[in-house]
């Protein structure tokens, strides 16, 4: 949470902790008013939640413009040549994500899950993107293949998909960038 919405969100929680002492507060003979306060409270708890999501999405618009965002999923539809083991993405030559799967991880890309690798900002203009894929190929050799490609980005937001294939014509797997559209 940037520092902005920090002030509100305490505020909000201070006003929480109120009506909770409150109930805690109240005779014993009240009972019908410490359910009253119980409920505005659970109220309250969903009214924060609710604008703590809020919060978020405005976040997300504050940090990650639609002119500017950009977005790198993988997919991953092999298995029989490549058992992943890594992957490295470099954005104009920079390096901006870099991860190292698990097995359950390759289990659910292989299952058709996707997992979004990298989210920023880039300026209108041509961008050049490279993926390097690292695992165990055929034979239980070490794999190491990269992919690139370069991109008009716009003023919409843009997506590109890093896809992971076995090719059964040759037994290696081929790794592409494409642009979503």
């Amino acid at each position: 949470m940037t520092d902005s919405f920090k002030p509100l969100a305490a505020s909000l929680l201070a006003a929480l902790m109120l009506l909770t002492g409150a109930a805690v507060a109240a005779e014993p003979g009240a009972a019908e008013d410490t359910r009253a306060v119980a409920e505005r409270v659970e109220d309250l708890k969903k009214k924060v939640i609710r604008l703590n999501r809020d919060l978020f999405i405005l976040e997300e618009d504050l940090l990650f413009p639609a002119s500017t965002q950009f977005a790198v999923f993988l997919s991953l539809d092999a298995g029989e040549f490549l058992e992943l083991d890594a992957v490295k993405l470099k954005v104009n030559g920079e390096i901006v994500a870099s991860h190292l799967y698990t097995e359950r991880q390759v289990i659910a890309l292989e299952r058709g899950g996707m997992q979004r690798l990298y989210m920023g900002n880039l300026k209108t203009g041509t961008h050049e993107v490279t993926a390097f894929v690292e695992g165990m190929g055929p034979d239980n050799r070490a794999y190491k293949q990269a992919a690139t490609l370069a991109f008009d980005k716009g003023t919409e937001t843009a997506a590109l998909e890093i896809r992971i294939q076995d090719r059964s014509s040759n037994y290696q797997p081929v790794i592409s960038i494409v642009e979503w559209e």
